[in-house]
């Protein structure tokens, strides 16, 4: 697959590809004899793990350590376990966080709910309207 195709596919910018590649979130792309880069099955899962990955908040020096030790072969099992349950407890606490909000803005909701239907909005017990 082309650059351009793997772009469509997965809603990138060409820079964010290339810039992937050169930071080691993917390996490095062969290229055809005009020096494009050609995108094998293999580079494929490789984006598509740096997609999923970033889309869960995984920070780009994880990632990268993580591209790091994949290409260290299986050895490094135990060491990559311990880098995603590291990232799964930070993924967590990100988590618990957007609960906290999204309960307090449930809360906020249910009170101007019941402001439109009384007219009357009044602080509440952590003096917020």
């Amino acid at each position: 697959m082309t650059i351009r195709e793997i772009c469509e596919k997965y809603g990138l910018t060409a820079d964010t590809l290339r810039y992937y590649e050169r930071i080691g979130v993917i390996p490095t792309v062969n290229r055809t004899k005009g020096g494009i880069r050609n995108y094998t099955e293999e580079d494929v899962k490789w984006v598509e793990n740096a997609v999923c990955m970033r889309s869960a908040g995984v920070p780009m020096e994880k990632l990268i350590e993580y591209v790091k030790l994949c290409q260290e072969g299986d050895s490094t099992f135990q060491a990559r376990r311990d880098l995603l349950a590291e990232v799964r407890e930070e993924v967590q606490e990100q988590l618990d966080r957007y609960k906290t909000t999204m309960e307090r803005l449930n809360y906020k909701i249910s009170r101007y709910d019941e402001a439109i239907k009384t007219g009357v909005l009044s602080w509440d017990s952590e003096g917020c309207k």
